[in-house]
């Protein structure tokens, strides 16, 4: 327990920030100005014998209060959970946050190592401790499908405007599509069809700065699964 609550203090930094102004070495991702160490990155300030470095945000994803995310389940307590977001440090699940009375040191018997959770952020502190519940309407442990991760900016993209993307995708491989704000997407259908709206997905992840790109994942879609009847999609993504 010590020493996760030592990696949940460590220092974030942006670029530009002093690691160090005592002589350390600069160790991955840190130049030197003017005698001082210092982040070309935006991450987590981490110290290795006698040099300093940045250890970069996995995704550069950074929790916000309402966010609802997907998470794993990558560690066990007697009263909670640490779930990965994909953020810098776990998110804890308190078993007062979840739908289910749970007596104390029974947690593994609702969640365990590996399991998948939708969540919703309640708060983020000064030191970034993050607390999340699953108390809400339609937070769950997921059952089936997969996840696939994406960039969290490329969120937006994958949604389109006023949902026009991601009913799209839904609609023409007939799966079940869930967006998590972290740029973690859970799919579920027809292993064929759930295959095709995960390369879909990558494709609006890569492509997500063309013009026309409801288009390009329409036709793809399309040559992928035969549409039963021909339907107009809303441009106004783009």
């Amino acid at each position: 327990m010590e020493k996760r609550n030592a990696r949940q203090t460590r220092e974030i930094v942006v670029p530009g920030d002093i690691l160090d102004g005592t002589g350390m070495r600069p160790g991955e991702n840190a130049y030197v100005l003017d005698g001082k160490v210092r982040a070309s990155v935006m991450g987590v300030r981490n110290v290795f014998q006698n040099t300093v470095g940045v250890i970069p945000l996995r995704g550069g994803y950074m929790p916000t209060s309402g966010d609802t995310v997907f998470g794993v389940i990558v560690d066990i307590g007697p009263s909670n959970w640490l779930i990965d977001i994909g953020a810098p440090y776990p998110a804890p699940l308190h078993v007062s946050e979840v739908p289910w009375k749970v007596e104390f040191g029974d947690t593994s018997r609702f969640l365990t190592i590996g399991n998948v959770v939708l969540v919703k952020i309640l708060a983020v502190d000064e030191s970034k401790k993050i607390s999340v519940t699953m108390k809400d309407s339609g937070l769950r442990k997921i059952e089936g499908g997969r996840l696939v991760k994406i960039s969290h900016t490329k969120v937006s993209r994958v949604i389109g405007k006023s949902g026009s993307m991601i009913s799209m995708l839904k609609n023409m491989t007939d799966c079940r599509i869930t967006v998590g704000q972290n740029g973690w997407i859970w799919v579920d259908g027809d292993d064929e069809a759930a295959d095709v709206a995960v390369e879909a997905i990558k494709m609006i992840e890569e492509y997500a700065q063309s013009s026309n790109l409801t288009d390009r994942v329409k036709e793809f879609i399309e040559k992928r699964i035969p549409q039963d009847e021909d339907e107009d999609y809303d441009e106004g993504d783009e």
